[in-house]
This record gives structure tokens, sequence and C-alpha cells, in this order.
């Protein structure tokens, strides 16, 4: 009895032993895993704006005031300043654009701003992978600069804020406000040019793609296909300069749906060679198998 006993006992202490082990893994795997969420600081904020017919992105962190004095004294005058917090403040132009007559080509810039008691010098910046200020200053990398006046407003802006006001069809003003101060870089965009080429091309009616691609539709819906026909023949019409071998395999397909066999046997053909010259063993194949099928080959 007693050998059973003190066997027991050591069995029982193994295995408190090993729940105590397991339990002490479990506990530091916790203390590891958890953490506490808090507020950032500084919160992140992504503003899309649509100005004109150009999309505009503007990615930027949002610090408070804080009971600090903060132009003339947080971000001193006549020093590059990152505008705002954490990681500099990046827009992406979605179309080419001007700012104070220089011309950006479309893609995201950094922002950077050196603030005076009257005026701001705004750099629109090539680089956008800094943290803050660049640790070298690259004059080379200054897509656009522009000095804007600084007006007092009445109320405080407890938190850094950056928007786009007075919006129109062509421009649109990059407001930036903090403290008691507001500056504002008009954005010019290209809507007239856009709509100009829109309009041209509506008006010159359809394109060849337009005719191509509503010829496929009506095949692949079962409709009127000798409504795709005529669409068809006309998409291959305008772009018989250039022959395009998709285009000339939809209308194998849309001629032979419409019980045209010589047709469509002459657009595969025309196909497969072009197929051929781009070397796109997909269309090359698909063409064979169609003129075996229709006893061409």
């Amino acid at each position: 009895m007693r050998k059973f006993t003190h066997v027991y006992n050591k069995y029982y202490l193994f295995n408190m032993k090993k729940l105590f082990l397991v339990a002490l893994i479990i506990s530091a795997s916790f203390a590891v895993n958890a953490q506490i969420e808090t507020p950032a600081p500084s919160p992140f904020q992504k503003i899309e704006q649509k100005i004109g017919l150009t999309d505009v992105t503007l990615e930027y962190s949002r610090p408070g005031v804080k009971d600090r004095k903060i132009f003339g004294g947080l971000v001193p005058y006549g020093e590059l300043w990152r505008t705002g917090a954490n990681k500099n403040t990046i827009i992406t132009f979605g179309d080419d654009v001007v700012i104070a007559g220089n011309k950006i080509k479309a893609g995201a810039y950094a922002i950077f701003v050196t603030p005076n008691e009257s005026s701001w010098e705004v750099n629109f910046y090539s680089d956008t992978e800094n943290w803050g200020t660049p640790k070298k200053w690259d004059s080379g990398k200054i897509a656009a600069k522009t000095t804007v006046k600084v007006e007092a407003i009445p109320m405080k802006i407890e938190t850094f804020t950056m928007s786009f006001d007075d919006l129109t069809n062509g421009s649109a003003m990059l407001g930036i406000m903090w403290e008691n101060a507001y500056a504002g870089v008009k954005i010019d965009v290209p809507t007239n040019d856009k709509v100009s080429k829109n309009i041209t091309r509506v008006m010159s009616g359809p394109a060849a793609n337009d005719f191509y691609a509503s010829a496929r539709y009506y095949l692949e819906e079962g409709k009127d296909i000798n409504q795709a026909v005529t669409w068809i023949d006309k998409a291959i019409e305008m772009t018989k300069d250039k022959p395009r071998f998709w285009y000339l395999r939809q209308q194998s397909l849309i001629h032979a749906k419409a019980g045209k066999t010589k047709t469509a046997i002459k657009a595969a053909k025309a196909s497969l060679a072009e197929a051929q010259k781009a070397g796109n063993e997909d269309y090359i194949n698909l063409n064979k198998k169609s003129l075996k099928e229709w006893g061409a080959m």
C-alpha cells in the first residue's frame, strides 16, 4: 500500500508540473500577444476628391494644437515642415495638373511647406518615401513650388486640417488650416481638354471598338445576328490598314452563326495569318479548329 501511495504521489506531482508548465506557456503567450489599443495622437485621414473629371487623393496625419504655440513655435518659421505628422503628406493626381503655372504629371507627390509669418512656400516633391522631411533635400525633385499668402482666421482650428475648397469644373483650392492660419494652393485640372476630346470622339461617331464590342455582345447573347454582321463588318472596314486578329476571329464566328460559311472561312484564314504574325498560339489553335469544322482544312 505504501509503495502504491508513493507511486501515486510521484504521478500526481509529475502531472501537476506539466499543468503548471502549460499554464505558464499560455500566460506568457497571452502577455506577448495582448495589446492595448488606444487612439492615435495624430489620426490618419484619406480624402478622395473628384475635381472636374480628375481624381485626386490626399493622405495625411492630423496632429492637435494641445495648448501649444504652433507656427513660430512647434513649427518654426523658415524651416521645412512635413505638413502634418508622421509620414509626409501625399497627394495623388489622376491626370496631369497645373499648380502655379507648373505642369505636374499624373502621380503621387509629397507636400512640404516652409511657413513664414505672412506667407508659406509650398513644395510638391516627387519623392514620397520619407518619414517626415527628407534627410537630404533634392531641388531636382521639386515638381512645383509656389508661395501663398497666409490668412488669419477668427476661430481656432484645434486639429490640423487639409481640404479641397472652392471646387469648380476646372480647379480647386487645396486648403491647409491649423491654429489660426489658413493657406490655399490652387490646382488647375484639364477638364476642358478631356471634355473637348470626348465631344470630338462622340460627335465623330462610334469607333471601331464600339462596333466590335456591340457585335460580340449580340453574338454572345443570341441577339439579332444580322445586326451583329453589320457591326463587325464595319469594325473590320475601319481597321483594314492594321488588321486585328481578334476582330477577324469574331467576324468569322458571327458570319458562321449567320450561315455565311464562305465569308466565315475567309475571316478565319485572315485571323490565323495575323495571329501567326503576332505569335499568339491561342488564336492560332482556335482558328485552325474552326477551319477544320467548316471543312477548310
